[in-house]
């Protein structure tokens, strides 16, 4: 057989073997029919096309298994006041926006600086018949007037996600504006080597999955769309969970089951945490509903249905890690479906063993020490639960020893793909600033991060018979960077790049 295309490179990494290798990929329609070193000329015809990459590193393609489009279209939607210096600029840019709103549309304006606030009773009194709200960079709280709270029914101290709901329905509800929007998000994950996605889609996704199928009826998709429901406006929906299984059955979009919040954060005292924290007599401030969490991933689970469940502390790690315990099992006491736990911040490491033997799937954030200085961090660390449990942060060592599977997430847009840069923090321990290692030991191998983004997240998606590794027989979803990040020095490695990527034997970006 003679293919299409072949990669050539001095370095290709299967996500099978530890290191890459000098040769060549061969591609047929959207296969992959040889990956070798010796054999290429077998396989050349005179219309097929060689790319010679050099010495760029040639992966499979990259998965993200956590992110939020809902997310990232507010983050692009309504006016933009990142330019404007001062509290006057603001009002002046929002008034003069108000004057071309149609009547009834709320309006909405993104990036205010975190030192220039509105309180509600300022808005009320410039904007009373207009609902406003302003997000501020890189805060979850947000400035509102009161018509925005009541139609919303969220706050300016709880502006997340899970939060304004009903105001991503509303977004969402602009078919156009979404899918615009939807498109350059494809196209932004494909420039970061991204080729399959698992998406948080709240509730019903609010008729977003009509674009998903449109989509996919006209072979329009650039990555692969793995969409879960995570109930925040209604209680779970065992119906809609059906039908979209039934409705996607195709390569290029799935139904992938429900996930839900557990905890949150150690550093805002609401992480699940096994014993007290230090600073407050309490193992977490959050009321956490574990009987209906255990009901909701039990029926999910009798019906055939995967679910993620999201945890950061060990105290929430290790009753997630019961619930699933009483899910169905194989011959060999391994849960019958992919259930996964998101984020995994600070665990015990017995846990960890627990969960490797059960054969839940880890779905971890390799960027998340991006946001923060190592100062900031064992700060926090130290003062909420102390350097000794401390050394259990982001242990992603334990959980490859314990043979759980990994898979990467960025949460994004908390956080955007970069491979190149994960490596940087999950591999070498580091803050963006440098320096000391933090807790190296519990860091992962280039190559078992590499597999975490690939193969690991082919696993997670259930699509690793198809997809995740460079051999012959599989889809030809394909990233390249574009230099071999098994030989580029720590300090230049934030500088690499994709190069190329490739979706079905087809190539979606390119430098």
């Amino acid at each position: 057989m003679k293919a299409d295309k072949i990669l050539r490179s001095n370095a290709i990494f299967t996500s099978l073997d530890k290191e890459p290798f000098p040769g060549f990929v061969a591609i047929k329609g959207d296969k992959i029919i040889a990956v070798g070193n010796g054999n290429e000329m077998d396989y050349l015809d005179s219309y097929t096309e060689v790319t010679d990459l050099g010495g760029q590193l040639i992966c499979p393609g990259f998965v993200d298994v956590h992110c939020f489009f809902t997310g990232y279209l507010l983050m692009q939607t309504g006016i933009d006041v990142s330019s404007c210096p001062t509290g006057e600029n603001v009002l002046q840019a929002i008034s003069s926006h108000s004057k071309m709103l149609k009547s009834g549309k709320p309006l909405l304006a993104r990036g205010l600086k975190p030192e220039i606030f509105f309180s509600v009773q300022t808005l009320d009194h410039l904007f009373p018949d207009i609902p406003i709200i302003i997000f501020i960079e890189g805060h979850e709280n947000c400035c509102m007037n009161s018509l925005a709270i009541s139609t919303y029914g969220f706050t300016p101290d709880k502006c997340y996600s899970e939060a304004y709901w009903k105001l991503l329905r509303y977004v969402l509800s602009d078919i156009e504006y979404s899918l615009r929007k939807f498109k350059d998000y494809l196209s932004m994950l494909n420039s970061r080597g991204i080729t399959s996605i698992k998406e948080m889609g709240f509730d019903d996704y609010y008729s977003f999955t009509d674009i998903l199928k449109s989509l996919e009826s006209q072979s329009a998709l650039t990555a692969r769309i793995h969409f879960m429901s995570q109930p925040v406006g209604a209680p779970m929906n065992l119906e809609y969970g059906k039908e979209m299984r039934k409705k996607f059955q195709g390569d290029f979009v799935r139904f992938s089951g429900y996930n839900q919040m557990t905890d949150g954060s150690i550093s805002q005292l609401e992480a699940d945490m096994k014993e007290p924290y230090l600073i407050a007599d309490t193992c977490c401030k959050l009321n956490i509903n574990w009987i209906k969490l255990e009901q909701d991933t039990l029926t999910a689970d009798q019906n055939g249905f995967r679910f993620s469940l999201h945890a950061q502390g060990d105290g929430a790690i290790h009753k997630v890690l019961n619930i699933f315990s009483k899910c169905r099992k194989a011959k060999d006491g391994t849960i019958l479906h992919r259930h996964a736990i998101t984020d995994l911040e600070c665990s015990d490491p017995e846990d960890l063993e627990y969960m490797g033997k059960l054969g839940i799937t880890a779905e971890v954030y390799p960027q998340i020490m991006s946001l923060a200085s190592r100062s900031e961090k064992v700060a926090v660390i130290n003062e909420t639960i102390g350097s000794e449990r401390g050394k259990n942060y982001w242990n992603r060592r334990k959980m490859e020893d314990s043979n759980v599977t990994l898979s990467c997430g960025t949460d994004l847009p908390l956080l955007f793909d970069d491979i190149p840069e994960s490596i940087y923090h999950a591999v070498f321990g580091l803050f963006p600033e440098g320096g000391e290692p933090f807790n190296p030991e519990n860091a992962l191998s280039i190559d078992e991060l590499l597999k975490a983004w690939t193969i690991g997240g082919q696993y997670n998606l259930g699509q690793d018979n198809i997809l995740g590794t460079l051999e012959p027989g599989k889809k030809a979803d394909i990233a390249v960077l574009d230099h071999n990040v098994f030989e580029v020095p720590i300090d230049e490695m934030r500088k690499v790049k994709v190069s190329l990527t490739m979706v079905d034997g087809k190539i979606v970006y390119r430098i």
